[in-house]
């Protein structure tokens, strides 16, 4: 085979990943118009638990009321603030926070049959993710029980559904740079504002940013899974850039952490689609880098929170998520866990202004759930053999 000959194949290859990743666009966009089914197939992948948090109750146990126990996926560290001023408003509360990956966190809950009717057979009280389709899912296959309360009834229509799902976060998925390399003067010049303008970056003929771009890997991670195919939905152009970071050999990464060390150790230059409050934290901290909201449209996620049917506590997990909706709970995760609240009247906390679009809850995420769907969205993310994992 000549080079030329090599090269053609070479182009052809790209071509065809290209047309892969555009297609599966253009399937989770048509979905909308498509039945789904409620009964889907788990995803796949370990439940990573990072960590356990245990605050035990004060006073004669004989007197303390039902604990409360919480499943999360958010980082523990990012959570505890919220869960320690709780335990000083409640101290004979004892508190138990395990940590667990959003997949690792779905399955958990979603083996088993749920019960006709709320029943305390199950572990855990409360749980909480940032998938909000995973969230969703739970919902629709029976599994949660509903409140209402003052506190939800005052969250935006787009952050509950069917009383049994809450949104209590508003975090804008953002663009990442490192400053060493974009800015004024800087070799990459501005960060890319818009993802037509990340488009033209990646394919610049130079290849600027060849192993040098990351974003979440859509099939371990559920919040990248959620980000992506919305992103299919809004933008016509989603699969193209899709091709595009896989041609760059883009670094597919399990976790937000995992972009972000490499984006301040100098590994990577930029990350797409992570969320706003960890890029936020890392720059309060000192990292070089820069949080660009997309003006073409900034997907906004909520962490969510959902109450087992089968909860052993379950007032006690009631009383704990209208907690986390008052304007006290939202002023810690605020102030103390650097997690932007949904309530907009949070002292000394502004909303970011925008192109902003909030992922509303609701059936509309099953979509991406069904089985097949999922199955052809990840196939053509997974064609191009060029990216690298780590």
């Amino acid at each position: 085979m000549t080079a030329a000959d090599h090269d053609g194949t070479a182009e052809r290859a790209a071509a065809d990943r290209r047309a892969w990743l555009q297609r599966a666009a253009s399937l989770a966009g048509a979905a909308l118009l498509l039945p789904t089914s409620s009964r889907v197939q788990a995803q796949i992948g370990p439940a990573s638990d990072s960590g356990v948090l245990r605050l035990p109750a004060a006073g004669p146990a004989a007197d303390a009321p039902p604990g409360l126990s919480i499943a999360g996926a958010t980082d523990l560290p990012a959570f505890a603030p919220v869960l320690r001023d709780y335990q000083r408003l409640h101290p004979a509360v004892a508190i138990r926070y395990e940590e667990f990956s959003t997949q690792g966190l779905y399955r958990r809950f979603a083996g088993a049959p749920p019960p006709e009717r709320p029943a305390p057979t199950g572990e855990v009280d409360l749980l909480v993710s940032s998938s909000m389709d995973l969230q969703v899912r739970l919902v629709n296959g029976g599994h949660a029980q509903p409140h209402a309360s003052p506190a939800t009834a005052a969250l935006p229509a787009w952050a509950r559904w069917r009383d049994e799902v809450f949104g209590f976060s508003y975090e804008p998925m953002v663009i990442a740079c490192d400053t060493r390399r974009f800015g004024p003067g800087r070799l990459l010049g501005p960060a890319p504002a818009t993802r037509q303008a990340l488009l033209a970056l990646l394919r610049d003929p130079a290849r600027p940013l060849a192993g040098r771009v990351g974003t979440y890997d859509l099939a371990s991670s559920g919040i990248g899974y959620l980000a992506a195919t919305q992103d299919a939905r809004i933008d016509g152009s989603a699969g193209a850039l899709l091709a595009a970071l896989a041609d760059n050999r883009a670094l597919r990464a399990p976790h937000a952490a995992v972009l972000l060390d490499a984006l301040e150790q100098g590994g990577l230059a930029l990350a797409y689609n992570v969320p706003g409050a960890y890029v936020q934290a890392r720059i309060d901290a000192g990292a070089p880098l820069v949080m660009v909201l997309p003006q073409d449209y900034t997907l906004v996620i909520a962490r969510t929170a959902v109450i087992p049917r089968t909860a052993p506590h379950p007032e006690e997990a009631k009383r704990f998520l209208d907690y986390l909706l008052s304007p006290r709970g939202q002023g810690v995760l605020a102030n103390e866990s650097r997690i932007l609240p949904i309530r907009t009247d949070v002292p000394g906390v502004r909303h970011p202004t925008g192109a902003l679009r909030p992922i509303p809850l609701g059936p509309g995420l099953l979509v991406y759930q069904d089985r097949l769907k999922r199955a052809r969205f990840l196939e053509a993310w997974n064609a191009p053999a060029a990216a690298v994992q780590r």
